[in-house]
């Protein structure tokens, strides 16, 4: 359904090169162009580490329904509201079943995108900041993920229920792999690409538009656990591993302030994409 991890990786040789060819060139339409294809190979790349870490982590399953039991316990001495209990909530209705399925399986990938295009268009140094907590994020995410759990779905002995599998909608095969890794369940990367576009379009947008992000959000957490295919845990892992980025992206954006010699991207957000247009037309008729 999506994108293959090959194929995204040869597209972003292809805006490499776009990126590469432009770089002579000092035009406003040019430079617009080159930091546009460089961005875009940069998310093509990330996607493609994301699809070709869940084969990875398939390949060591040893443990993995132990870890997921382990988590389970877990979140009851935490005293976390159950899975379960929210499933029973939307088993009753097949429509409301099937759009968390499809939820799930279809919209965070199309809602990053938009949101990474749309905060490019509008506000490119806060967009530098959430492109660069995503991309690390997203390697957390992926690190911690080649330990492989279970996820809740496959323990079907505690009461969990696959509802993808119930309505023919699963997106994995019967081989253990399809458009992510099956055991690749802690911690939840819908989860993190959702609250990253919630605290993104939260800190660009005015109005009634900063709370799209919000209720992406919150759709995606209830949704991934109303389908088994996440703990809380998983989300709230997730969360944190977005603070630390955040943190670490912070002090970096700091230190590369005050050194002269570090290069500006990612940690600094050239003056060309400033949203001061004044600004960059006096910056760009300095590099002419």
């Amino acid at each position: 359904m999506w994108l293959p991890w090959n194929y995204a990786v040869v597209l972003a040789a292809l805006c490499v090169a776009v990126t590469v060819s432009l770089r002579t060139r000092f035009g406003h339409r040019q430079r617009l162009i080159r930091g546009l294809a460089r961005e875009t190979a940069l998310i093509l790349v990330l996607y493609a580490i994301w699809q070709f870490a869940g084969g990875v982590s398939v390949m060591q399953a040893t443990g993995a329904d132990h870890r997921g039991r382990r988590i389970v316990e877990i979140q009851r001495a935490w005293h976390l509201p159950s899975e379960v209990s929210l499933q029973h909530l939307i088993l009753p209705h097949p429509l409301l079943v099937q759009f968390a399925n499809g939820y799930y399986a279809i919209a965070h990938v199309p809602a990053l995108l938009m949101f990474l295009i749309w905060a490019f268009l509008h506000d490119r140094q806060r967009y530098a900041r959430w492109r660069t907590v995503l991309a690390m994020t997203t390697g957390a995410c992926l690190a911690v993920q080649l330990i492989p759990v279970a996820p809740p779905r496959m323990l079907t002995d505690l009461g969990f229920v696959d509802t993808a599998l119930l309505y023919q909608q699963s997106v994995y095969s019967a081989l253990g792999r399809g458009m992510a890794g099956q055991l690749a369940a802690m911690p939840s990367v819908h989860v993190a690409w959702a609250v990253i576009v919630a605290l993104g379009t939260w800190s660009i947008a005015t109005g009634w538009g900063r709370w799209v992000g919000v209720v992406h959000a919150v759709t995606t957490v209830l949704v991934v656990s109303a389908t088994a295919n996440h703990y809380w845990a998983d989300g709230i892992v997730a969360v944190v591993l977005i603070g630390v980025s955040v943190l670490i992206f912070g002090a970096a954006t700091t230190l590369v302030s005050t050194a002269s010699w570090w290069p500006c991207w990612p940690f600094r957000t050239p003056q060309w994409t400033s949203t001061n247009r004044g600004t960059a037309r006096r910056w760009i008729r300095r590099s002419s």
